[in-house]
Formats: structure tokens, C-alpha cells, sequence
């Protein structure tokens, strides 16, 4: 219990520094951390990312860090696709799942090593609004990929869901930060949906130990994270993404029973 109780509050700690990253490193963690079998991480993961992002935005809502409408349209999208997601994890064996996984979070370290990157994009308007005609369908597609991965992996999809909304829409880094926790919001409650059948394999007092400890991580690093500087955060945890996805391959390659 301690152990899920010091996972949770990692994963809540990276949420609200970064609004997104956290959330991939909750299924390996409980998974080798926790001793959960793959079947039972992957919705328990989704209820402790869930519920730790919808905290950590709580403080970003008084500055404005939410842009309400392309979260809804992403969120929407990515929703209906964690649905098909969850109808492939449950097709694939579990050790090619944690290997897909492991490939997935060195995609996702060395987008996050490349560091600083030209905002581009056509969303965002200098009075605020939308210019729905380029951001529809990039919203739309973006959010269709981030919430299949959410419901195949049980990640929040954070680390794809930032780019994606500085790269693709163009918001600016604090607004994607706030907007990324409601969309990972929405895709881990879609996501432990569409898991419900796996609900019975649940072990609630990891999950509330780690939903807890997360929340109070979240909280807490959300006030201090104007404060700290953000590319050297980023690129820290880029090395800890790689160094579990070596991990993760490993373990997967040596002990497949792991993930049954």
C-alpha cells in the first residue's frame, strides 16, 4: 500500500508540473511497482490519472489556462476512440501490449528531448477565439489518435495531447497545459469505461491509496510549477520515460507472465 500510496504521488506530482507525463508511467508502475497483473493496471491507471488531472487543472481555472471549446471537440474525438482502443487491448497478448508500450514512451521521451520547438498551428486567434475551419479537423483527428492509445494503454495521453496543441493548433504552452488536464480528464473516463468489464479485477485499495496520494501530488506541484523552469523538467523526465521503457521491453522480453 505504501508503495501504490508513493507511485500515486509521483504520477500526481508530473501531472501537475507538466500537465501530462505522469500518466505513462502509472501502468508500468503498477504493473512492477505494484505487483498488478496488466488486466487490472490498465483501469486503475485510468482512475488515478483521471482523477489527479482533474485536480491539477482545478488551479489552472482562476488564470484562464483552459481553452473550453477545443478541449471539447478533442476530448469528444478521443472518447468514442478509446472505446476501439480497449476492444484491441483486449485482442492483443499482454506481453506485446507492455513491448507496443515500451515503444510508445521512447516515442514520447525523444519528442520530449528535442526540447523547445516553433509554435505553429492556425486555432488559436489573437482576440482568443477559433478559427474552426483549420482547427476542426486537426482537433478531430488528433483526438481520435490520442484517445485509441488511451484506451489500448491506459494512459492519459498528456505527452502527445501538449504537442499536438502548441504544434498542431497553436496554443500557447500554458493554455495546452490547462486544456491537456481536461482532455485527459475526459479520456480516462471514457477510457475506465470502456474497461468496465475489467472493473472486477480491480484492487480498490491500491487504487484509492494511489487516487489519494495523487491528488495531494497534484495539488502541490500545480502552485509551485510557474516557479520552476519548465524545459529542464521536461527534458529530466524525458530521461526517466526512456529509462522505464527500457525497463518495461525487458521485463516484458524476460518475464512475459508478468503482464497476465
Amino acid at each position: 500500500m505504501i508503495v501504490a500510496a508513493g507511485l500515486g504521488l509521483v504520477i500526481g506530482v508530473l501531472l501537475g508540473l507538466l500537465g501530462g507525463g505522469g500518466s505513462i508511467l502509472a501502468v508500468p508502475a503498477l504493473v512492477y511497482g505494484a505487483g498488478l497483473p496488466l488486466a487490472a493496471a490498465v483501469p486503475t491507471s485510468l482512475l488515478v490519472v483521471g482523477v489527479s488531472s482533474a485536480t491539477a487543472v482545478l488551479p489552472r481555472l482562476r488564470h484562464g489556462q483552459v481553452q473550453w471549446r477545443i478541449a471539447g471537440v478533442f476530448g469528444a474525438a478521443g472518447a468514442g476512440a478509446a472505446y476501439g482502443g480497449a476492444a484491441v487491448n483486449r485482442l492483443l497478448d499482454p506481453q506485446l501490449l507492455l513491448i507496443g508500450f515500451a515503444a510508445l514512451m521512447v516515442a514520447a521521451g525523444v519528442q520530449m528531448m528535442r526540447g523547445d520547438t516553433p509554435v505553429g498551428g492556425d486555432c488559436a486567434l489573437p482576440d482568443g477565439g477559433v478559427n474552426w475551419r483549420g482547427c476542426l479537423p486537426k482537433a478531430i483527428g488528433s483526438g481520435v489518435v490520442v484517445g485509441f492509445l488511451t484506451g489500448m494503454f491506459g494512459v492519459g495521453g498528456g505527452f502527445l495531447i501538449i504537442p499536438a496543441l502548441v504544434l498542431l493548433l497553436g496554443l500557447p504552452m500554458t493554455v495546452a497545459v490547462g486544456t491537456s488536464l481536461v482532455i485527459i480528464v475526459v479520456n480516462s473516463a471514457a477510457g475506465f469505461a470502456a474497461h468496465a468489464g475489467d472493473a472486477a479485477d480491480l484492487d480498490y485499495q491500491i487504487a484509492v491509496a494511489s487516487s489519494v496520494a495523487a491528488v495531494g501530488g497534484s495539488l502541490a506541484a500545480a502552485r509551485v510549477a510557474s516557479r520552476l523552469p519548465a524545459d529542464k523538467l521536461t527534458r529530466w523526465f524525458a530521461y526517466l520515460v526512456l529509462a522505464v521503457a527500457a525497463f518495461v521491453a525487458v521485463q516484458a522480453l524476460v518475464n512475459p507472465s508478468t503482464g497476465g
